[in-house]
Parts: C-alpha cells; sequence; structure tokens
C-alpha cells in the first residue's frame, strides 16, 4: 500500500520539477546567464590592464592601484556569483595565511562551480593549460597568475611540480597555491586518491571542503537526463550549468580546516602525506575513500568502440600496473615485446614464478595480486595480461588492442581466431569474467568458415562502428547499464568485484 501511494506521488513530484524547469528555462535562466557574462565582461578589462607587463616568475609589490583592481575583480565575481543564485555563503573556519600554509587542498571537485572560491580569495591555482585559451575566462585566470600543466607533456608535470615548490618555499611572498588534488571532476560521493603535487614541497597545507547542501527540486529531473546523455560529457556539462542557473537558491559552503604540518615520515613520502590529508577532508566531510585516481576516471569515462562495463575488473588492474611500475615512456614497445613473448608461448599457461620472470619483476604481494586477476587454478594466459595491460595504457586505441591480440591468439598459417578465442580476447579487454560474442562473430564470419582474420574484424568496426552496441550491448544485457557491482568470482579469475581496498597508511608503496 505504500509503494502504491509512493509512486503517484513521485510522478507528480516529477511532473511539478519538469514543469518548474520548463518555467524558470524561459524566464530566470537567461537573465541570469546574461548577467553572468555581463559580469565577466566588466571585469575582463580590469583584469587585461592589471596583468600588463607583469612577471610570471618573479613576485612583484602589489601596488595600490593593483589592490583597488583585486577589490574591485572580487566585488565583480561576487555579483556575478549572485546572479546565478548564490546570495549568501557560508564560511566555517579561518583562511591560514601565505606564510603559515602556502598550499590550499581543496575537495571534492565537482563542477565549474569550485570556481567560487578562487575568487573569493583570488589565490593561485593549478589547472590545465587549455584553460588559459578560454575567452574572457582565460584572461582572469591569467591574473592570479595560475601554475599552468598539460595532462599528456611528461616534463610539463616535472616543471609545474618545480614551480609549486618554488612558491611554496618563497616564505609567504607568493599568493597561495589552492590545488585540487583529485586532479578531475568527481559526484562528491566520495574522495578519490590524490595526486601528490600538493605534498611533495613537504610544507604545511591547509586542507579546505567545499559543500553544496542544495536540496534541489530538480534533482529527479537531472538524474533522467544524465541516464539519457550519460555518454555526452559536453551535454553533462551544460545539465549542471543549465539545472543551477535554473534553481531559485544555491546553497554553497566552504569550511577552512585546522593546518595540517607533515611529519618526517610524510615529508619523505609525498603519497602517504596526501593519503592522510585526504582521510582527514573525508571525515570532514563524512564520505568515504576510495582508492582509485584520476588514470582510472579517464579508463573508464573514456569513448571509443569498446566502452568498459561498470563491473570492469580494469581498474583494479590498472591500480596494480602504477604501482608495479608496469607503464613506462616506451610503451609502444613494450606492448610489442610482450606480444611476441605470449605468442611464443601458443598458449601455453604460466604459472606465478614464470610469470614474475615474464614482466621482469620480482614476485611481490602486488604481483601475486595480479596474477590472482588472471588465475585459473594455479596458472594463467599471459596473452590476457597483455591484452589487458595494452587497453589499460592505450584505452582510446581499441583497433591496435585488437590487432596485438590476434597477432598473439591467431593461427600460424593465417592468423585466424576462433569464435572462442574472440570471446576470450573482448572479455578480458572489457575486462568481465563472461562474454556472449555469438552475433558478433557470425557477422564478421559471413563466409562460414568458423574462423576470422584481423583484416576482417577491421574492415567490418570500419563499416560498423558501433558493433559494440549493436552486437554486445544486445547479447549481454544489463553489462553496460546495471549499477550494481556483482562480487562472484569468475571461472577465470577475473573477478567483476573490483572495489576498492583501502591502502595502509603506514606503506610506503603508494604512489
Amino acid at each position: 500500500l505504500l509503494t502504491a501511494m509512493c509512486v503517484p506521488f513521485g510522478l507528480t513530484f516529477f511532473y511539478f520539477s519538469a514543469f518548474q524547469i520548463a518555467i524558470m528555462t524561459v524566464t530566470l535562466f537567461p537573465v541570469r546567464l546574461f548577467l553572468a557574462a555581463f559580469m565577466m565582461l566588466l571585469a575582463w578589462p580590469f583584469a587585461f590592464i592589471a596583468a600588463v607587463g607583469r612577471s610570471e616568475t618573479a613576485v612583484e609589490p602589489q601596488c595600490l592601484w593593483r589592490r583597488l583592481v583585486d577589490i574591485l575583480l572580487r566585488t565583480i565575481m561576487r555579483v556575478m556569483w549572485f546572479a546565478g543564485g548564490f546570495h549568501w555563503m557560508t564560511v566555517k573556519g579561518r583562511q591560514a595565511l601565505p606564510s603559515e600554509a602556502p598550499i590550499l587542498t581543496l575537495a571534492p571537485h565537482s563542477s565549474y562551480f569550485d570556481a567560487i572560491p578562487v575568487t573569493m580569495t583570488m589565490s593561485s591555482i593549478v589547472m590545465k593549460a587549455e584553460s588559459k585559451d578560454i575567452p574572457l575566462w582565460g584572461t582572469l585566470i591569467k591574473y592570479i597568475r595560475p601554475v599552468f600543466v598539460s595532462r599528456s607533456d611528461q616534463d610539463s608535470r616535472r616543471k609545474t611540480v618545480e614551480e609549486i615548490k618554488r612558491r611554496a618555499h618563497s616564505g609567504g611572498e607568493w599568493p597561495q597555491i589552492m590545488i585540487f588534488p583529485e586532479g578531475t571532476c568527481t559526484n562528491r560521493s566520495c574522495l578519490i586518491t590524490f595526486k601528490p603535487g600538493a605534498f611533495i614541497p613537504a610544507v604545511p597545507v591547509q586542507p579546505v571542503v567545499i559543500r553544496y547542501p542544495n536540496e534541489m527540486v530538480n534533482d529527479r529531473l537531472g538524474s533522467c537526463i544524465s541516464l539519457l546523455f550519460q555518454y555526452c560529457n559536453a551535454f553533462y556539462l551544460f545539465k549542471i550549468l543549465w539545472l543551477t542557473l535554473c534553481q531559485l537558491h544555491n546553497e554553497f559552503e566552504i569550511e577552512y580546516l585546522p593546518i595540517y604540518s607533515p611529519s618526517e615520515e610524510e615529508k619523505e613520502n609525498p603519497a602517504l602525506f596526501a593519503h592522510n590529508v585526504r582521510r582527514l577532508m573525508a571525515e570532514a566531510l563524512k564520505v568515504p575513500v576510495t582508492d582509485y585516481s584520476f588514470e582510472d576516471c579517464q579508463l573508464a569515462m573514456v569513448e571509443g568502440q569498446l566502452p568498459l562495463p561498470v563491473d570492469t575488473c580494469l581498474l583494479e588492474f590498472a591500480k596494480l600496473v602504477r604501482r608495479l611500475g608496469l607503464k613506462p615512456r616506451n610503451m609502444d614497445k613494450i606492448l610489442h615485446d610482450y606480444g611476441n613473448k605470449a605468442a611464443a608461448l601458443q598458449g601455453k599457461k604460466q604459472n606465478l614464478e614464470a610469470f614474475a620472470k615474464y614482466v621482469e619483476l620480482p614476485t611481490s604481494d602486488m604481483l601475486r595480486d595480479m596474477f590472482a586477476l588472471f588465475d585459473e587454478n594455479g596458472i594463467m594466459d599471459v596473452r590476457e595480461f597483455v591484452i589487458a595491460l595494452s587497453v589499460v595504457c592505450q584505452p582510446a586505441k581499441t583497433l591496435e588492442t585488437i590487432k596485438l591480440a590476434f597477432e598473439m591468439f591467431g593461427a600460424q598459417e593465417d592468423g585466424a581466431i576462433t569464435e572462442n578465442e574472440l570471446a576470450c580476447i573482448l572479455k578480458t579487454a572489457l575486462g568481465v569474467g563472461d562474454l556472449k560474442v555469438t552475433g558478433l562473430f557470425r557477422a564478421i564470419n559471413t563466409q562460414g568458415k568458423g574462423k576470422i582474420t584481423y583484416e576482417q574484424f577491421r574492415v567490418f568496426a570500419e563499416h560498423h562502428p558501433d558493433y559494440a552496441e549493436e552486437f554486445l550491448f544486445s547479447e549481454n544485457v544489463g553489462f553496460w547499464s546495471s549499477n550494481k557491482v556483482s562480487s562472484t568470482p569468475v571461472a577465470n579469475g577475473f573477478c567483476s568485484d573490483f572495489s576498492p581496498i583501502e591502502q595502509d597508511p603506514s606503506q610506503k608503496k603508494l604512489n
């Protein structure tokens, strides 16, 4: 009876929410969007003039006119947020001085509205280099003298860490650096692994937590829209902006936690330092932590012909790959060498000791954990390891992974594989325990020979770029849509339970 009563109430709530969003979209939304754009246009000339001729490497005295510009920009930005529905903001705690804590670590990072603390404090930030090219906003960003980092340039990362250390050890001469150590946006339900950049300087940091304690009427409508557009990141970002500006009032809360000074052990181990600060912030937010990182999020969200299912084991595998140092820069050569050695074994299974020799690593607990992912009664097929490694290291290059797999599994005379071998390749590439590929195999095997070659697969993939959705999705219902993670071990050892296990903070193997 209670369920019967709640169902119509839920539908009524949904329709009311949709009606409110429809009204706000044609009334409040355009007005707020116009005012926000106007405030940014108003701030742009002041930020541009103040940044002209200023050194990016040396500290300059904050002269009177620049102090006035700073106050003016803060005021304009506050008016912009007010126009967006953030009428008042709750501030808890006290912001430390730059000499007390040169670095502010903020979490969780969930949306563009996390820029509010930046405009409140005018602190320098660490952000991706592409942001400086955004019209208007890029000029405002340059005004606060951020530290830019390019995620695709390894040398840029090194320079970024050096710049953070230089500013952090300036004795408070530079403005505080505000860092979101998660490195990517999350849904605020937990804190992912912190990147160590903010903790390498080994200086005191001030943890800062941000909250959006909004009970939004449009949450249910937003959830439905997310299901419809879950693969469209651009629409998701627009949806956040749209639904937020359609809300009459948006609450924002920022809390400055006590300064955290690292111990000698933490100074020597930035990962341990980051781990302990994250736990402290998670306790303040009352959310759990997860041992997955920015790279894991990239792997899970990559858009390709083989999107990963919700219960993939590759996230756990990727974590072990990083900790074992199996992801060097010359990954193409490494994969080629691994593939040749695996092909030479011709499917002969290996035990743990043989696997350790194969990857040229000593037997350790982490290597045992990796072996367990592929374990079949004490032995494993190293070809599956190579496929999984290829997916983790080059997730967007689906065809290159498939080609490598065909080279390892293919018959010597023609390089062709059977349906069972295709199933093994694809279930390993997706990190699942079982996969039906009969429909896909038959669609490729038009000649009925019982085997297919890589060239046939490649041509088919080019003519059917949505082959995963057309064949695999339909044959394996629930793989890509279910929110429930199974914890049942599967036959080949690729367990679908990838729930993170919290690392012991006393260990120094965290990275």
